[in-house]
């Protein structure tokens, strides 16, 4: 179960060890995407968009021509949750 509990230094590398091509920077989690046009980014943004609906958990999404970039943090707790390492997850496997 879920909680967003808001993850020690400890945590935090335990956790990202387990995720490709994520980077914590400061109290955010983040990843850029790559993708061959427009159309792609955006397919995967709306996909995105149904796993933040879903969580009910939203990231800041930017994204344009061939890329996407997704930050996760829980606003409430002050910093990076088991919760953003779970949808993390979730996003990778799109």
């Amino acid at each position: 179960m879920v909680q967003r509990l808001l993850l020690t230094e400890v945590e935090l590398r335990e956790n990202l060890s387990r995720l490709n091509d994520w980077k914590i920077d400061g109290k955010l989690l983040k990843r850029r995407f790559e993708f061959e046009n427009f159309t792609a980014a955006l397919s995967f943004v709306n996909k995105v968009a149904l796993i933040a609906e879903a969580m009910d958990h939203h990231p800041d999404i930017y994204f344009g021509w061939g890329y996407a970039e997704i930050t996760l943090t829980t606003h409430d707790r002050g910093g990076i949750t088991d919760l953003d390492f779970l949808i993390a997850s979730e996003i990778n496997g799109i």
